[in-house]
C-alpha cells in the first residue's frame, strides 16, 4: 500500500531526519573525547639536588683516659676534683712511694763512686804514660849509641832497657783499658739513675692534656698498685677533652658507599635547641660487625661548654648533591632491572617512552643525567597504564589528585 505524504509532514520528517543524524555524529565525536585517557604529569625541572640521610648520633669527648699510677705507693696528695678544669702538664696528685726515692739515692751514689773511680784511673793512666815515656827515650838514646859506636854499649843493658820500654808501654795500655772500663761503669750508672728518677717522676701524676676532670676514684691515703703490673688497679682519676668534641654517627650499610671525608651535616641538639654545621672528617673505613654500620665522626668546636658528652644529636648528612640537573619525581620513573625510562607526553598528545639515564634519588625526586630535556613532560602515575603511541589528555599531577578527590566524595 502506497501512502501519500502532504509537503508539510516531508519537510518536518527531513527536519527530524537531520537532527537524528547530528546527535549522531555528536555522540560519537563525545565517544572519541572519552576514549581519551587523562594522563598526570610533571614538568622536567632544572634545579639543585641532594641526596641526604637523617642520623642520630652522640656527642663523645674528643679524649678521654683513666690516669693510673705507673708505681705502686700511697696518695700523698690529690690536687684535683671532679668538674676542675686543668691545664696540660699540670699536677693532679702525689704519691709517696719511700723505696723509690732510696734507689735513686744508691743509683746516685753509684754514679759518684764512678766519676772517683775515673779519676783514680786517669791519673794512673797519666803516671804510667810518663814512666812510659822516660823509659822510651833511655832505651831511644842507648840503642842509637850502640848502632854509632857497635860494642860501646853492652848487650845485655841495651836488652834491658827494651824489656823495660814494652812493660811501660804495656802499663799504659793495660791503664787505658782500665779508664775505658771505668767510662762505661759511670755510663751504665746514669742510666740506673736515669731509670730510677724516672720512676720517681712517676709519683708525680700530671694532667697529659688539657680538660675537664669528669670522675675522682681514690682519696688522699689510698693504696694505689701500679697499672702497669695489674690489669685491675684503680685509677686516680678520669680526664676528658670536651673544648673539642666526637659527634659520632653510624651510618647504615646501603649508604656507607656515600659518606665521604668532606661530606656536610646539619646538627640539631634538641637538649640544648642548638643548630650546628659540621663535616665528616673521618670514618671507620668498615662495617661494624655488629651492627653492620659505618662510625662516622664530626669534630665539634665546643670551646663556649654548651654542650655536654653524652647528649644526642639529630644530624642530617649530604651523601649526594647537584648544583644544577635535570629531575623528575620519583613516580615517574620506570624500572625493570638495571633499566630505567620514563614515559613523555608529547606536544601531539601522543605517549613516548624513553630510556634515561638517572644519578641522585633523593625521597621524592630523581636526577634525570639524559633522555630527556628540561620543560618536557613525564606521567607520573600507573605506568603501566600507558602504551607508547597512546593518545593522551595531560594534565598536571596536582590538578589530577584534586580531580580524583572530588571524584571520590
Amino acid at each position: 500500500m502506497l501512502f501519500r505524504l502532504s509537503s508539510g509532514a516531508g519537510l518536518l520528517f527531513a527536519v527530524v531526519l537531520a537532527i537524528g543524524i547530528n546527535g549522531c555524529r555528536e555522540s560519537a565525536k563525545d565517544s572519541n573525547q572519552r576514549s581519551v585517557s587523562i594522563a598526570p604529569v610533571a614538568i622536567v625541572e632544572r634545579g639543585p639536588l641532594a641526596n641526604s640521610v637523617h642520623v642520630a648520633g652522640e656527642l663523645l669527648p674528643y679524649q678521654e683516659v683513666d690516669l693510673h699510677a705507673k708505681v705502686s705507693g700511697y696518695i700523698r696528695e690529690i690536687k684535683v676534683d671532679i668538674g676542675d678544669r686543668v691545664k696540660a702538664g699540670q699536677l693532679l696528685a702525689v704519691l709517696d712511694v719511700p723505696e723509690i726515692s732510696a734507689q735513686v739515692s744508691g743509683a746516685q751514689a753509684g754514679i759518684d763512686r764512678s766519676k772517683q773511680e775515673i779519676e783514680r784511673t786517669r791519673s794512673m793512666l797519666a803516671r804510667a804514660e810518663a814512666d812510659h815515656s822516660a823509659l822510651h827515650a833511655a832505651f831511644t838514646r842507648l840503642e842509637q849509641a850502640s848502632n854509632t859506636s857497635p860494642g860501646l854499649i853492652a848487650q845485655q843493658e841495651l836488652d834491658d832497657a827494651r824489656a823495660r820500654d814494652s812493660a811501660s808501654g804495656a802499663q799504659v795500655d793495660a791503664a787505658a783499658s782500665e779508664l775505658a772500663a771505668m767510662q762505661q761503669g759511670y755510663v751504665a750508672a746514669q742510666s740506673e739513675h736515669l731509670q730510677y728518677t724516672s720512676l720517681a717522676d712517676y709519683a708525680r701524676i700530671a694532667a697529659p692534656f688539657a680538660g675537664v676532670i669528669t670522675w675522682r676514684f681514690a682519696d688522699k691515703g689510698a693504696l694505689l698498685q701500679a697499672g702497669t703490673s695489674n690489669a685491675s688497679s684503680m685509677p686516680v682519676v678520669k680526664l676528658a677533652e670536651v673544648d673539642k668534641l666526637r659527634l659520632r654517627l653510624p651510618v647504615q650499610e646501603s649508604l656507607a658507599g656515600l659518606v665521604r671525608v668532606g661530606s656536610k651535616a646539619a646538627i640539631h641538639i634538641e637538649a640544648v635547641h642548638q643548630d650546628l654545621e659540621g663535616v665528616v672528617v673521618r670514618t671507620t673505613g668498615e662495617l661494624d660487625p655488629t651492627t653492620r654500620t659505618l662510625q662516622v665522626e664530626i669534630e665539634v668546636d665546643n670551646h663556649s661548654a654548651a654542650l655536654t658528652p653524652g647528649m644526642y644529636a639529630d644530624v642530617t648528612l649530604k651523601l649526594d648533591a647537584a648544583s644544577d640537573t635535570l629531575s623528575v619525581p620519583v613516580t615517574a620513573v620506570a624500572r625493570s632491572g638495571t633499566e630505567r625510562a620514563v614515559f613523555v607526553v608529547r606536544s601531539d598528545g601522543a605517549v613516548e617512552k624513553r630510556s634515561v639515564t638517572t644519578g641522585i634519588e633523593t625521597a621524592d625526586r630523581v636526577e634525570i643525567r639524559s633522555g630527556v630535556a628540561a620543560g618536557e613532560q613525564v606521567i607520573t602515575n600507573n605506568l603501566g597504564s600507558y602504551q607508547p603511541g597512546q593518545k593522551v589528555r595531560a594534565i598536571a599531577a596536582s590538578s589530577a589528585s584534586t580531580s580524583s578527590a572530588g571524584k571520590g566524595n
